[in-house]
């Protein structure tokens, strides 16, 4: 896969999204949010990797926040920088997805990590919430999800307040999961992910269908239903039986829907 603002690649089983902008913070545009919805969009379509890293190019930025230039002129959804796209790809992504903190993670680029299922860290790396300061917000993953790790005063604050957070602060506030010495993270996450990889896939989707479904409403609940239970339905006495009746249009019979 080839994109503009991103580099996709993978490693046996782990399959890295880096996000490509250094220059400038590596920041989401809008191209960039929808290359990331595009690429998880196509690696859902493959069974080759296990488990995905997200990551920043460079040693400095993870991401700190979305360029809000070069959209349409309106309040409608056209003039809003499209990161939903992107987390509500991760979210549905039945593999797991690990954030590779490899420098600033600010704004957005906080919350992109706390979207993801899990995060490993460098110990210089900083966590950070700005929008009320600098005439922005975020209403929904950025808020929520982030109560669900540090529990809802803590995120008040984060919010609030916009503390600079540490790696090590983030770890023990429950943000975060790892923080490894910074020449080690490379090597720190693939061993992290490769933990991840020797686990049973189907098992995995079903754990983040599960935790999912608590905030997915209807949406939350077919990811289980049609996504893990479906397939194996169809393989069942149950359902070949009706399946078979239909189409020879008679009643059908249940002694043979099976136990």
């Amino acid at each position: 896969m080839t994109f503009q603002t991103i580099l996709y690649e993978e490693d046996g089983p782990i399959g890295t999204i880096t996000l490509n902008r250094p220059d400038d913070g590596n920041m989401f545009t809008v191209d960039m949010c929808h290359e990331i919805r595009d690429c998880i969009n196509e690696i859902r379509r493959e069974t080759r990797t296990r488990v995905i890293v997200i990551t920043g190019a460079g040693d400095r930025f993870f991401c700190i926040g979305g360029r809000k230039d070069g959209m349409e002129d309106t309040t409608l959804y056209a003039g809003v920088l499209p990161t939903l796209e992107m987390y509500e790809a991760i979210d549905r992504l039945q593999k797991p997805v690990i954030a590779s903190v490899n420098g600033f993670a600010v704004g957005g680029g906080n919350v992109l990590q706390v979207v993801c299922d899990m995060t490993i860290a460098k110990e210089s790396a900083v966590f950070r919430q700005v929008g009320p300061m600098m005439g922005s917000f975020d209403a929904g993953y950025g808020t929520w999800y982030l109560e669900d790790l540090v529990g809802k005063k803590k995120a008040k604050e984060i919010w609030f307040c916009n503390p600079k957070i540490s790696a090590r602060e983030a770890l023990e506030m429950g943000m975060i999961n790892r923080v490894v010495p910074d020449d080690q993270l490379k090597a720190a996450t693939r061993a992290f992910a490769l933990e991840a990889a020797d686990r049973g896939p189907f098992a995995l989707a079903s754990i983040k269908g599960a935790f999912n479904a608590r905030h997915g409403g209807v949406s939350g609940l077919a990811r289980v239903a049609h996504d893990l239970l479906l397939r194996t339905y169809l393989e069942t006495d149950e359902s070949h039986e009706l399946s078979a009746s239909f189409r020879e249009k008679r009643k059908p019979d249940p002694s043979r829907f099976g136990h």
